[in-house]
């Protein structure tokens, strides 16, 4: 008898399990073909094959949903650059500042941002409301992520130190987003992931020298 209800309440957690991933596969299709997330429940229901209380069994709202969707890629990145922390790390070389900002040159950020930007619709000239809440929830979930990584191999730092550099970065990658989608256009091609890694290493030599280093404008 109890192996046959074991067996039952495995195969009911593996059809939820079957319809949370069929729900988030679809979002990141129709994100992807909308560029952003402008479709209904019931769009998103009708993808997924799945009735619309379905969707609300496993999500309180469609913000959740791409939150999810945008959550699994930052989840990727930061596993990546915990990989390349973790070798700095172990190996003891430079400081902690050196060692995040040479984690983060060796993860894609670019493709990473800008898909979560297009998500989002940062790179809109007009961002509603509700895309700058997912905007600001996204962050502060991939700034954590990092801090939290951070911290993890510099126990002897204060967290504070800590939250301030990887704040920073994450303010100042914004700021790099934004001028090289200016200077670019937005396209990921080769000359323009030469502009992104100019305007990182500008950004990276900042944070590590202090903003006085930055030279005056001659006009």
């Amino acid at each position: 008898m109890a192996t046959t209800r074991t067996s039952t309440t495995d195969r009911r957690e593996a059809l939820k399990a079957r319809h949370r991933r069929a729900i988030i596969n679809a979002a990141a299709e129709l994100i992807d073909e909308r560029r952003g997330p402008t479709f209904t429940v019931d769009e998103l229901a009708e993808r997924a094959d799945v009735a619309r209380r379905t969707v609300f069994n496993h999500f309180a709202s469609l913000d959740d949903v791409v939150m999810e969707v945008c959550g699994e890629a930052v989840s990727d990145l930061v596993d990546t650059f915990r990989r390349s922390l973790e070798a700095r790390a172990e190996s003891g070389a430079g400081s902690m500042a050196d060692q995040f900002t040479d984690a983060l040159h060796e993860t894609d950020l670019l493709s990473t941002i800008t898909y979560l930007t297009g998500i989002l619709g940062v790179r809109k000239r007009a961002t509603s409301a509700r895309e700058l809440v997912l905007v600001d929830r996204v962050m502060n979930e991939f700034s954590v992520s990092l801090a939290e990584t951070l911290e993890s191999h510099h126990t002897d730092v204060d967290p504070f130190d800590v939250h301030v550099l990887v704040a920073s970065s994450i303010a100042g990658l914004m700021a790099v987003l934004h001028h090289w989608d200016r200077a670019t256009g937005g396209v990921d091609t080769p000359e323009s992931r030469r502009v992104w890694n100019d305007l990182q290493e500008r950004l990276f030599t900042t944070l590590r020298d202090g903003f006085g280093r930055i030279p005056a404008d001659p006009s």
